[in-house]
């Protein structure tokens, strides 16, 4: 199948607005063996609008079509659509009564302008109703192709995406007897270019399946995507790569269903019924932002402490003076003392610190921008490790060095020897 995603809006069009939700819809839909073979961004003119939407209709089957974040992008996409298929705007109930819960559910007062914008669509459409947010949206055929009209709030989009517009889509590819194998590995530890050369030969082991890579900071993420008629031997050939992969990247694989790192220390924690307990500094509560960001996170997550000054690290963390004097609050020293000093406190199985130069100033010698000591403590242990990346930026290094103390948690919760 054809398909297509557009997206209008001036704020777009100029790069005013960076659009993520392009790359998202192009993923979902790459996911149900839909490919997109364009990708356009217009502006908030009418005619322009029109002119794309039937160019369009006569080359694809399936274009979903979302607007910026503006107000007047919603009335522009539905007056549209409208005069493409030569119909009128008319109200939609289902749109209404959408609209209505979501303003009484907020006590919010429903204005003139919200009902216009939400209740006039072109007649004969199927309402696309917005659960999370103010207006809804619509399905539309126009020529051959399906049209999907969404919101350009990311959360709102992903929402109608998830549960409206892929199960219909669903319903109207043509059938198939194909099996479809997707894998998705999240990685962390390589770079772009040591990830290339690590999987440099897999086209040619492989030629029947397909590799990519997505790069999310600080992580990269390794798809597998295969298909074809004979499902045991899609099977086989899919196991026999995954295996592969598993040889070639090792102990940089965090998971191979695409997890997030929090999410897979969590999950390992709550295994062993373990604690844990966190003592920040240059990371200014990152780590547990991210932890806590997992549902079901209070089973295993129980204390953190952003002590930035060295002050608090001695009065809250037990950090002695002679060490800070004699090492520096960023110091492997330091950092085991604050791993060691808030497991104590919090008597929890593990205790995790870092203190570091996220930058872009703070250097001294021998401890440039991007150096990290982290440390890991329990009962029966405490260790202390340093790390030093290249980057400039202040919010990659936090991220950095977060990812970092995360993944030194994991290969102990899995037993890694980390060298």
């Amino acid at each position: 199948m054809i398909s297509e995603i557009l997206v209008i809006g001036d704020e777009i069009r100029s790069g005013v607005m960076v659009d993520s939700n392009a790359a998202y819809i192009a993923r979902k839909l790459k996911e149900i063996d839909v490919e997109v073979t364009r990708h356009s961004a217009i502006g908030n003119d009418p005619t322009d609008i029109i002119n794309i939407l039937k160019e369009i209709s006569q080359r694809s089957n399936i274009a979903v079509v979302i607007d910026g974040q503006s107000l007047i992008g919603e009335n522009l996409k539905a007056a549209a659509a409208a005069k493409v298929k030569d119909v009128s705007m008319s109200v939609d109930t289902q749109a209404l009564v959408s609209m209505e819960n979501h303003f009484k559910a907020h006590s919010r007062p429903l204005t003139h302008f919200n009902k216009k914008k939400a209740m006039l669509l072109p007649s004969g459409t199927r309402c696309l109703r917005n659960l999370v947010g103010e207006s809804s949206d619509f399905h539309f055929k126009i020529e051959q192709c399906d049209f999907f009209f969404l919101p350009g709030v990311p959360s709102e989009m992903r929402q109608m995406l998830q549960e409206q517009v892929i199960p219909w889509i669903r319903k109207i590819q043509k059938t198939t007897t194909d099996v479809r194998l997707i894998k998705t590995f999240s990685t962390f530890g390589l770079t772009e270019s040591a990830m290339v050369d690590h999987v440099d030969d897999f086209n040619q082991l492989f030629p029947q399946i397909e590799l990519s890579f997505r790069t999310n900071f600080p992580g990269i993420q390794v798809n597998l995507y295969t298909r074809g008629t004979d499902e045991g031997d899609v099977r086989v050939q899919m196991e026999a790569a995954n295996q592969w992969v598993y040889r070639k990247l090792g102990n940089k694989i965090i998971s191979d269903i695409g997890e997030s790192i929090e999410k897979v220390v969590g999950d390992l924690l709550g295994r062993k019924q373990a604690h844990l307990a966190v003592a920040e500094s240059c990371t200014g509560g990152l780590i547990a932002d991210l932890l806590t960001n997992v549902p079901g996170s209070s089973d295993y997550f129980v204390f953190s402490a952003v002590t930035y000054s060295n002050q608090l690290k001695m009065k809250i963390l037990g950090v002695t003076a002679q060490t800070l004097d004699r090492y520096g609050a960023v110091s492997e020293q330091t950092a085991k003392e604050m791993a060691h000093g808030v497991q104590q406190i919090s008597d929890t199985t593990y205790g995790l610190s870092v203190s570091g130069i996220a930058g872009p100033g703070g250097a001294t010698i021998g401890k440039p921008v991007g150096t990290v000591c982290i440390g890991l403590a329990s009962s029966d242990f405490v260790r202390g490790h340093r790390f030093c990346y290249k980057f400039n930026d202040r919010w990659m290094n936090k991220y950095i060095f977060a990812t970092t103390a995360l993944d030194l948690l994991r290969q102990e919760l899995l037993g890694i020897p980390h060298g």
